[in-house]
């Protein structure tokens, strides 16, 4: 049985998406009539129906549903094969690398500054990202390697750079504020930032595996100090960005039993290329 065509698989992702064959091939630019014959002939190449045409609404059947699932991934691994191939192409040895503000960054200058000063050094495009986006950017081909906090998933090898405790962010008129050490179990039952990201692992970025994330939804940290400061929630962030961020109205604590902050590069699994191996051990080598 012939396999789905690439093509196939992009016009079903619209069509599911859309639930509308018109507003699937708009969406698409082709005409109507060849993208029902598109759907019609993967059908039969799968020998199942994907689309309940019974309702006066387009519904997925259950084996539509699942080709969804499947045609996501896959086609988001098509186009990350995409980009990749056409960087290594690209005349030079240059690499994209990712990280979000903060700790990453400034272990990123450190490496640019070893680049500049090494002749046989890959060239550095860093792209500025967003909380919880690098190991995506890294996954879809958007940069070819990554300085993230903390990473779960699949596809992507991790080296760990370094750690460093990790302090609990208080409202300076806190009754937790007039103590000098506290515990994960201190803050359990107080509101915690709600991070804009579904992938984030709560376990660690709250100390503790149960702890209600019912505090206001942050996206960044300088949102997440803001919501400390007017005693909306307790967080715990990095020891080095609580020494960057002294201000009058947040007290920070250490906290003992806390999991400590991880930075770690991140890159695809399997790539042999040497200049993703001279960033990470570089990056190694100025963590310390």
């Amino acid at each position: 049985m012939p396999e789905p065509e690439i093509r196939e698989l992009r016009y079903f992702r619209a069509v599911a998406e859309e639930l509308n064959i018109t507003r699937a091939a708009e969406r698409l630019g082709i005409a109507q009539p060849p993208l029902s014959r598109a759907m019609r002939q993967l059908e039969r190449r799968l020998g199942v129906a994907l689309f309940d045409r019974s309702g006066k609404r387009l519904a997925l059947t259950p084996a539509g549903e699942t080709l969804a699932g499947e045609a996501a991934v896959v086609l988001k691994a098509v186009d990350a094969a995409v980009r990749r191939t056409r960087r290594a192409g690209l005349p030079g040895r240059g690499i994209v690398v990712t990280a979000k503000p903060g700790v990453a960054t400034e272990l990123l200058s450190r490496v640019r500054e070893r680049a500049r000063a090494e002749p046989d050094a890959p060239d550095l495009r860093v792209v500025v990202s967003g909380f919880g986006e690098q190991a995506d950017m890294v996954r879809d081909g958007r940069a070819d390697v990554a300085i993230a906090a903390c990473f779960h998933g699949h596809g992507l090898d991790t080296r760990l750079l370094a750690t460093e405790p990790r302090v609990a962010a208080l409202a300076s008129g806190h009754e937790l504020a007039a103590r000098d050490v506290l515990g994960a179990a201190d803050l359990k039952t107080e509101p915690a930032p709600r991070w804009d990201d579904t992938t984030v692992d709560r376990g660690y970025w709250l100390g503790h595996p149960d702890r209600p994330s019912d505090g206001p939804v942050v996206r960044d940290t300088a949102q997440l100090l803001e919501v400390v400061a007017l005693g909306q929630a307790v967080a715990l962030i990095p020891a080095s960005l609580a020494t960057r961020n002294v201000r009058p109205d947040v007290t920070y604590r250490p906290v003992h039993d806390a999991e400590p902050y991880r930075t770690m590069a991140l890159w695809p699994t399997g790539t042999r290329s040497p200049w993703i191996a001279w960033f990470v051990e570089t990056a190694l080598e100025c963590a310390c």
